[in-house]
């Protein structure tokens, strides 16, 4: 079987799903490959966190993109994927994170997200349930969060509906170009071609870019989240830990069935040939421990289901995203480091607009994959090395 497109799409989590979405809606033929089912791996078992605040300043404006498409989904989607805008706090338990988190919220990029930051009794009384261990709390008014298991479904439906062939339990075997037009054939010889590729598979994103000569320095981790049994619904804001404790950055969400959503800290090593990622005890007894400091009144709360996912991690902590420094018609969006499900909606929009145009109006220069493959950075990594 071949099948031809105008453009083929490597990875049916978020990014992928989203911009077969948009690429469609410019009126592009797409072929969408997963190797599994669509959402299955970071876009599916992540925390749900729809956050702006704390992210890397040059990223905002995509994070800015995304969230106005995060509140057009229902119109675009016909599913909200359980989006809260419930804001959002970001706490810290030393003076000098203080200084930090008062800096990101004056920042001339951050102007957009609203932060304030409170401190002593204007703080007790907006956040009560706070340890007292708690110095300050950077509130974000805009951001919220999200169910991760509903979203790359609900965007390849409507992609699907929009005309996006689809192709799930897909595993490709080789990535090619040959002459003006890509081959991607799957292990059970199937190939498909089109003259654009765009590579969207997460964890898995380095090997296929290490086929076009693109290697990136990626790390695979596993998540470690846990869920509660459902408790009077109290806790509104999305609440992170801003530290560098080993260990200490912890999170949770509750959603109005009154589950508590529980993430951060350890992160476990799955195995990417596998597709297992473990649940580690010993993580969950960490969050537990953080948990009871951040908010005393979780302190005897009963676990009732845990698990972890696949996770792509860029050495510098910044994800890959733009076209190849190498292969004509070659994109990439992958290695989110942990923090791509917010942007989620965002890249698909600016990928289908940089493929249709040859350029976006949202700046994405510092996620090219050209900082790792430029003859500069090869040197300079060649001289430390000797």
């Amino acid at each position: 079987m071949n099948s031809q497109a105008d453009i083929i799409i490597v990875g049916g989590g978020i990014m992928g799903c989203s911009s077969a979405f948009f690429l469609r809606r410019r009126g592009h033929s797409v072929v969408l490959l997963e190797r599994g089912i669509v959402g299955q791996h970071a876009s599916g078992t992540n925390f749900g966190n729809v956050r702006r605040q704390g992210r890397f300043l040059p990223q905002l404006a995509l994070a800015t993109r995304s969230r106005m498409i995060w509140e057009r989904l229902p119109e675009l989607i016909h599913d909200d994927l359980e989006f809260i805008p419930s804001g959002h706090i970001r706490v810290c338990y030393h003076k000098e994170e203080i200084a930090a988190l008062e800096a990101y919220a004056h920042a001339p990029e951050s102007v957009e997200l609203g932060l304030k930051v409170y401190q002593g009794a204007a703080m007790r009384e907006r956040f009560p349930y706070l340890g007292p261990d708690v110095l300050a709390a950077s509130h974000a008014p805009y951001d919220g969060h999200a169910n991760p298991r509903l979203a790359a479904p609900a965007f390849a439906r409507a992609a699907v509906k929009e005309g996006v062939d689809l192709q799930e339990h897909t595993e490709i075997q080789r990535v090619e170009k040959l002459g003006d037009r890509f081959t991607v054939t799957s292990t059970d010889g199937r190939r498909f071609q089109a003259p654009r590729l765009l590579i969207t598979a997460g964890a898995w994103g380095g090997r296929l870019s290490t086929q076009f000569g693109e290697a990136v320095p990626i790390e695979t981790h596993g998540p470690q989240m846990a869920v509660t049994e459902p408790v009077p619904y109290v806790f509104k804001e999305v609440v992170g830990v801003y530290t560098k404790e080993p260990g200490g950055t912890v999170y949770f969400r509750q959603i109005p069935r009154g589950n508590i959503i529980i993430g951060g800290g350890w992160r476990s090593r799955p195995n990417l040939d596998t597709l297992r990622s473990p649940a580690e005890p010993q993580s969950l007894i960490n969050q537990l421990r953080h948990l009871r400091r951040l908010a005393p009144a979780l302190a005897r709360v009963n676990i009732i289901r845990t698990w972890s996912g696949i996770e792509g991690y860029v050495a510098d902590d910044i994800p890959i995203m733009g076209p190849s420094s190498r292969v004509e018609g070659l994109y990439y969006a992958f290695g989110f480091c942990g923090h791509g499900f917010q942007l989620g909606p965002g890249v698909g929009d600016v990928m289908a607009e940089l493929i249709d145009t040859g350029s976006t109006s949202t700046p994405i220069q510092p996620f090219y994959i050209h900082r790792f493959t430029s003859s500069q950075t090869q040197d300079a990594r060649r001289s430390l090395a000797g």
